[in-house]
């Protein structure tokens, strides 16, 4: 009897024990399941409430951070096109003439460092400056005034230099010294130059029936756009010359006086126009002329007259020189 009661109690607390683990199992399983869930649904491992995300369909994309890592970018910042902040090859300098620059003409400086209004004229004072030839007609034969006389009361105890077909006759043995045009002053200006006025003192000479204009030992005519300076005319007679005129050795009897590329004979009437006379010696030449090689030899010409440079008595001077073709 105690032994069958012992088994009945066994058995029912066993029945009791089973039903208690049954009723504890889904408990068990649930909290199992919902530790993994958390852990992978959670705003961060390891940690829950309200960091935990929300998993599935109800995520937030702005919320969630990127796997990747900050990546630089590999484009460069480029500089706008646009004109004020593209840089220019030759420096950040607005005012500097580089190519593709910003320089504006204004201030891009000219090849004559000044405006075409403040263009220096050759010969000097205001409103005056040197003839181009553009527009201006002057139908003026002044070949014979640079024509050499040859003095026939001379004979040359040298022989010519020859050259080219050409004898070049000289008294004075050939002694090159660069040529510096002699400034005569303000009044005077070279062939070519065009005066939009005159002085006052001006006065007109008439020769071969062409009207010139003297002034100060320089010859104008009339010309579109003011007066043009052209060559002394032969025959032209003043009253005066400039006071700084040189007197030259034409032959034992006869002195003239050269200025400026002229040369005068003194009479009774006054300063007569001639052509140069071959073998005359002159300190200074003006300007107009230029340097001519002739073979082995230099000589300055204006217009058809040849000067050779040579010495006397230890100057630079200048001898008209006669030139005959062979």
């Amino acid at each position: 009897m105690t032994m069958t009661l012992s088994m009945r109690m066994t058995t029912l607390l066993g029945v009791v024990i089973a039903v208690a683990a049954l009723l504890a199992l889904p408990t068990s399983v649930e909290a199992q399941r919902m530790s993994h869930g958390g852990g992978r649904g959670g705003g961060s491992r390891g940690g829950g409430g309200a960091q935990a995300r929300p998993s599935g369909g109800n995520r937030a994309p702005s919320a969630r951070p990127s796997t990747q890592p900050s990546r630089p970018s590999t484009q460069r910042s480029r500089p706008s096109t646009g004109s004020s902040q593209r840089p220019t090859i030759n420096g950040p300098n607005p005012n500097s003439p580089s190519r593709g620059g910003n320089a504006t003409p204004s201030t891009r400086p000219t090849g004559n460092q000044g405006s075409a209004g403040n263009r220096p004229s050759t010969g000097g004072g205001a409103g005056n400056r040197p003839s181009g030839g553009g527009g201006n007609t002057i139908n003026i034969d002044n070949s014979r005034n640079t024509t050499v006389v040859r003095n026939t009361n001379v004979r040359y105890n040298r022989p010519p230099y020859t050259y080219g077909g050409y004898h070049y006759y000289a008294h004075r043995p050939y002694y090159y010294h660069p040529y510096h045009p002699y400034a005569y002053g303000p009044a005077w200006h070279p062939w070519g130059y065009l005066a939009v006025r005159l002085a006052t003192t001006a006065i007109i000479v008439s020769v071969a029936s062409q009207q010139y204009h003297y002034d100060s030992g320089v010859y104008y005519v009339s010309s579109s756009g003011g007066y043009t300076v052209v060559q002394a005319p032969v025959g032209a007679t003043v009253t005066t010359i400039p006071s700084t005129a040189e007197p030259v050795v034409i032959n034992q009897t006869t002195n003239n006086y050269y200025y400026g590329g002229a040369f005068y004979e003194k009479s009774d009437s006054g300063y007569t126009v001639v052509p140069p006379t071959a073998g005359t010696i002159v300190e200074n030449l003006p300007e107009g002329g230029e340097e001519v090689k002739i073979g082995d030899q230099t000589y300055v010409k204006f217009g058809e007259t040849y000067y050779q440079p040579t010495q006397q008595d230890g100057k630079d001077v200048y001898e008209v020189v006669d030139v005959e073709k062979e």
